[in-house]
């Protein structure tokens, strides 16, 4: 019989130091995940595990960017109801202040009273 020609054997080259070597090798060299993975690292599975690790850190981004935003939300919620009720105290004030009666009792030390008769018109001729 013949033997198959059309199948080469492959013959492990052994690369000199810094040759060859890309960055499967040097993690499989540094990791010695052959026990783990089999004979090398399945450059098939790459790809897309880098997408779920992208789509994990995405997740991840995004629920603490939102939780960050509530907290702010809830900050400026409690201000605002702060504010509101400094308002209104300030306008019952302001209300209270300009009714006739309090400003004749602030301005009766300074000795004006109020009038008891209406203006009178002058009219002047020409």
């Amino acid at each position: 019989m013949r033997q198959n020609t059309f199948k080469k054997k492959i013959k492990k080259q052994t690369s000199q130091k810094g040759q060859g070597k890309n960055i499967f090798t040097l993690i499989e060299e540094k990791l010695n995940v052959s026990g783990f993975l089999g004979e090398g690292i399945p450059v098939k599975f790459v790809p897309p595990f880098l997408y779920v690790a992208l789509l994990a850190l995405i997740y991840i981004w995004s629920n603490h960017r939102a939780e960050n935003l509530i907290r702010k939300i809830e900050i400026m919620q409690r201000e605002v109801e702060d504010l509101r009720a400094d308002v209104t105290t300030l306008e019952a004030e302001y209300m209270l202040s300009s009714k006739q009666s309090e400003v004749a009792r602030k301005i009766a030390p300074l000795g004006i009273v109020e009038l008891s008769e209406p203006p009178i018109k002058i009219k002047a001729s020409k």
